[in-house]
């Protein structure tokens, strides 16, 4: 039979058939033959693109008013800055943050995720536009601030008010009567730096298997006087690590603020034993002797703990103390696996956040990362990692007697899984060294 050339299709045809194909490979076929590169100035082509490969759903007619074409939205918006979609996280000092680059309708938008006020871990995430990206009538892109000011500009106590509400739904008087304000008034001063130009480290969600212990994902928990912060929970082996998205003057982000070894199963006493703080520390105690034991028969140095204080809960909720950090680790045993039994805190531990669950799945033991206000002496502390559902689990650190509760950040994320295990664990390693 007679072989149909491609130029000889018809030009409805050219157009269905072209619209398929991803867009980065539609100007190689514009060099073609001058017939193809007519056909592709059809907007139905680009439409169909900017619809399949970024989720831009809205009717892209309306564009015909402004005078701007699907085929400029995708070159010149979509496909010029689709490099930047995804997490990221900024460099504010120890605080570090999350911000979250998405395709919102014709605009590409940077959204900064806040953890809910202290201490509501359970509540949904806040979040405000940092910036936005769109085009107007055929020209270059504009980049719109959303945040702050313009310019240089001095503070004033309304605008102290007005930030201290939204970050901690609370009035200045409120926080006055504890011992809050150095740090509240220092994370102040760091965040006003939105207004000027900063940089940004891409961050990727960590990569689930089937055996990990429970989702990995982004967590919110509670760290006394800091507040709320958001941890990122990845499984590697048979240890899991919790590493700071955000931080505070004691544990910066990008440090691992829990690391949870996966193959030392605690079981806790019964609910009136647990209550005694002596007997859960002398169970934990004997697992990290066992520890002790077996790294120095494999001939690996053991990392120095400290013994827990036998001090009240002053740890996270003082401005001058050492404070909880980042730091967790993998997993073998599945969360269903867990039957549940009653839990309650010792006497004399403290939390942040009263309303915690009071049945647990299982419970392994941990290492909590603390250190002096700037990051000054960081040394690892015995601790209990315990597991309440899929959505939430608990740290209690053994040397300030105190407990943090994580709940899961329910929100979706396009754009942040990571390439490779490998290329999650290369930015896990570069998100630490610039703050260690």
């Amino acid at each position: 039979p007679a072989r149909c050339s491609l130029l000889e299709l018809p030009p409805e045809l050219l157009v269905e058939i072209f619209a398929s194909l991803p867009g980065t490979d539609l100007p190689s076929l514009a060099q073609v033959c001058s017939r193809f590169r007519r056909i592709l100035h059809t907007d139905t082509i680009w439409r169909r693109r900017c619809r399949e490969e970024y989720g831009v759903c809205e009717n892209l007619r309306k564009l015909e008013i402004t005078g701007v074409s699907c085929r400029d939205v995708y070159a010149k918006l979509l496909h010029r800055y689709r490099h930047i979609l995804g997490l990221w996280q900024p460099d504010i000092g120890p605080y570090g943050g999350l911000l979250n680059v998405v395709v919102d309708g014709l605009f590409i938008i940077g959204w900064m995720y806040l953890p809910p006020h202290d201490p509501h871990v359970g509540d949904p995430m806040r979040f405000k536009p940092l910036f936005r990206i769109h085009l107007m009538e055929r020209k270059s892109a504009t980049v719109e601030c959303m945040y702050g000011h313009k310019g240089p500009h001095n503070g004033h106590i309304q605008e102290f008010r007005t930030w201290l509400r939204e970050e901690w739904g609370r009035t200045l008087e409120d926080i006055f009567h504890e011992h809050m304000q150095e740090l509240i008034l220092m994370k102040f001063i760091y965040t006003s730096q939105y207004d000027n130009c900063l940089t940004y480290r891409r961050i990727y969600l960590p990569p689930s298997h089937p055996d990990d212990l429970i989702k990995p994902g982004l967590f919110k928990g509670t760290y006394g006087s800091h507040g709320l912060e958001i941890v990122m929970l990845s499984f590697h082996g048979s240890r899991a690590r919790g590493t700071k998205i955000t931080g505070d003057p004691n544990i910066p982000a990008g440090q691992q603020t829990v690391e949870i070894d996966l193959h030392r199963r605690i079981q806790l006493p019964d609910v009136e034993n647990l209550r005694n703080f002596n007997e859960l520390s002398r169970i934990v105690l004997e697992v990290r002797e066992q520890v002790r034991q077996e790294q120095q028969e494999a001939g690996e140095d053991p990392a120095p703990l400290r013994e827990p204080s036998a001090k009240g809960p002053d740890g996270p909720h003082a401005a001058d103390s050492k404070e909880p950090g980042s730091g967790a680790e993998a997993a073998e045993p599945s969360a269903s696996s867990g039957q549940g039994q009653p839990f309650v805190l010792p006497v004399g531990v403290s939390s942040r956040n009263e309303d915690y669950p009071r049945t647990c799945r299982l419970c392994f033991y941990g290492t909590g990362l603390i250190a002096g206000h700037g990051f000054t002496s960081p040394e690892r502390t015995p601790g209990v990692f315990v597991l309440f559902d899929e959505d939430r689990f608990g740290f209690l650190w053994l040397e300030l007697k105190s407990f943090s509760l994580y709940s899961r950040v329910q929100a979706t994320f396009q754009n942040a899984d990571a390439p490779s295990p490998q290329a999650f664990d290369e930015m896990l390693r570069n998100i630490q060294s610039l703050t260690s």
